[in-house]
């Protein structure tokens, strides 16, 4: 699989992608009365992802388009996966995205009603119950060139069948003892024709929702498509992978609808659900697999699902990362039917032109040296910086500035040559930002010969914003005033994977993570961040991020874990920009 190359969205009108053209032609034909009705269908057993993303932007952007209704419908037939926490989340994260759901709907609302269909395929001839392992089934399906073999039990008795499956549903099974399965052809080219497993036992676990009333559980391929139906969905939406059950998924609705259908839908006899497909999303450096990413929450290997290297929705919002840029990612990215890997990159630059428009600048030093202005005298002043520079309409806000600040390491060089513009002896003159002119006169170091104070003396009428602060200088450089700034953990994400494709390389994926990936420095920050010094602040139950520039270090967003006490920054990404390179 190739790395698509994907240039940024200029301010052209885009083109219609292929779903809206089927969308705009059903309209002009009048199919379904012209109605529009989607629904995203999430199974709650994980963290919804940024693969899980592609498709909301799709399901709800389409009813949005539109003017049609996007339901919400969990995907809830596997109770021995599936919890409350899960769903609690997924509706959390749509929310965040800034999508409002129709209704919010089951699977498990319909189990009596898919239920009654099974019982009605039995009599019908048209479903038996199996006793052969999963590996016998697997096993006689045969390939795609090879047809399959017939069940020994295909041609139970119509009674039969329904005895035994009505003792599946009563718990007199035991798990895995046996299936329910479609009576199709065992020949069709299409495997998934080949006597599909449509019901299984599953009485280890309760259902979320219904507890112990089933102890059988219908499969995807029979639920889904009537799910569909029941609810009215106009266009079931939905990735690549499942092209090839949409045969099956048409099947079984023509089975059920039209005027056999015994009423059930109450949009008319001519009313039918439609599925198409789109590619699925695949990004560098990372995987999509819930299987995979359950392994690295469950062995510590992430510190979470909300883990900030994570591709799980939870975990972008800890990064920093917006609802704007990911949607915008997501427009950018676009919907076709070839499936491809998009570069990291491409994410990271979409929130960076995004923040680089909205995060408040302020300055934070990693590497910090004190730096004594000897000639400056009094308790200190407070000076005003622009949030943005540029930017007057986002405000300002007030640093203090004395005699003892913070600047960077390596911003000072003892011995300098004439290449180096920043802090040296000699008279070279440097701006501290926002505020004053200095030179350097020299230095401090301890026993091992490593710098622990700069001393410098400072222009007092070069104060930046005054006639005397036109003086122009060669560099300029942070600072942070040592009474009013404090000390922040910062936490300085990179990418999870240490390859491109971890999906792609043999042996155990785990080896492959970066291990660079996590390093926690303590800064020095400017005394405006300490308004964040407090529990995060919840609307609609969602912890509200707060941005900033870091200045020369990157953006940054403030983490749930900082407290009264402590405050935590994770960076979102870096300030340079190698995506277009």
């Amino acid at each position: 699989m190739e790395t698509e190359t994907i240039v940024p969205a200029g301010k052209e009108e885009k083109s219609l992608n292929f779903i809206e053209q089927i969308v705009e032609k059903d309209l002009a034909e009048g199919v379904n009365d012209g109605r529009i009705q989607t629904r995203f269908p999430p199974e709650p057993n994980g963290y919804l992802h940024i693969g899980h993303v592609k498709a909301i932007c799709m399901d709800f952007g389409i009813a949005e388009k539109y003017n049609g209704i996007c339901n919400l419908r969990f995907d809830d037939t596997n109770p021995a996966k599936e919890d409350t926490e899960y769903v609690e989340t997924i509706e959390r994260d749509i929310r965040w995205l800034g999508f409002r759901w129709g209704q919010i709907y089951y699977a498990s609302d319909y189990f009596q009603q898919l239920y009654d269909l099974a019982i009605r395929f039995i009599k019908e001839g048209k479903a038996y119950v199996d006793e052969q392992t999963a590996e016998q089934i697997a096993e006689q399906k045969g390939t795609p060139t090879e047809p399959g073999v017939a069940s020994p039990y295909r041609d139970r008795p119509i009674e039969e069948n329904l005895r035994l499956f009505e003792a599946m549903q009563r718990g007199e099974i035991e798990d895995g003892k046996m299936v329910l399965r479609a009576k199709i052809d065992m020949s069709n080219p299409n495997m998934h024709f080949r006597d599909p497993i449509i019901y299984r036992i599953i009485t280890t676990h309760p259902h979320h929702r219904t507890g112990r009333q089933w102890n059988v559980y219908p499969m995807y391929d029979f639920a889904h498509g009537q799910s569909d139906y029941f609810e009215g969905v106009t266009h079931s939406i939905c990735t690549l992978e499942f092209e090839v059950h949409r045969p099956l998924y048409d099947y079984f609705i023509d089975q059920f609808s039209g005027p056999n259908f015994c009423g059930l839908s109450p949009y008319g006899p001519d009313y039918r659900p439609k599925q198409r497909e789109f590619n699925r999303l695949n990004i560098t450096y990372t995987v999509m697999s819930k299987r995979k990413m359950l392994q690295l929450v469950q062995e510590g290997l992430v510190a979470g699902w909300d883990d900030p290297r994570m591709p799980t929705v939870c975990g972008l919002r800890r990064r920093g990362y917006t609802p704007q840029a990911i949607r915008d990612f997501m427009d950018r990215i676009g919907y076709t039917k070839v499936e491809g890997m998009i570069d990291q990159g491409l994410l990271e630059h979409v929130i960076r032109e995004n923040l680089k428009e909205t995060a408040p600048r302020v300055c934070a030093i990693f590497d910090p040296v004190k730096l004594i202005i000897t000639n400056y005298e009094g308790e200190g002043e407070t000076l005003t910086a622009e949030n943005i520079d540029g930017h007057d309409e986002l405000g300002t806000r007030e640093i203090r500035f004395g005699r003892e600040l913070w600047i960077e390491r390596g911003d000072f060089l003892e011995e300098a040559d004439n290449k180096f513009f920043r802090l040296s002896p000699g008279g070279r003159e440097v701006r501290l930002k926002s505020s004053y002119i200095i030179q350097a006169t020299g230095c401090e170091k301890d026993a091992e010969g490593r710098i622990t104070t700069v001393y410098a003396t400072y222009d007092p009428d070069s104060k930046s914003g005054t006639e005397g602060g036109n003086r122009k200088t060669k560099a300029t450089i942070n600072w942070v005033e040592c009474r009013s700034g404090l000390d922040a953990e910062v936490r300085l994400y990179d990418r999870l994977f240490a390859v491109e494709n971890p999906a792609a390389e043999e042996g155990d994926f785990r080896d492959l993570l970066n291990p660079e990936s996590l390093k926690v420095v303590t800064a020095k920050v400017e005394g405006a961040l300490r308004s964040e010094l407090h529990a995060p602040v919840l609307v609609d139950g969602i912890e509200q991020e707060n941005h900033y520039q870091l200045l020369k270090q990157g953006y940054f967003v403030v983490d749930p874990d900082t407290t009264s006490e402590k405050l935590v920054l994770n960076r979102t990404c870096s300030l340079k920009d190698n995506y277009l390179k």
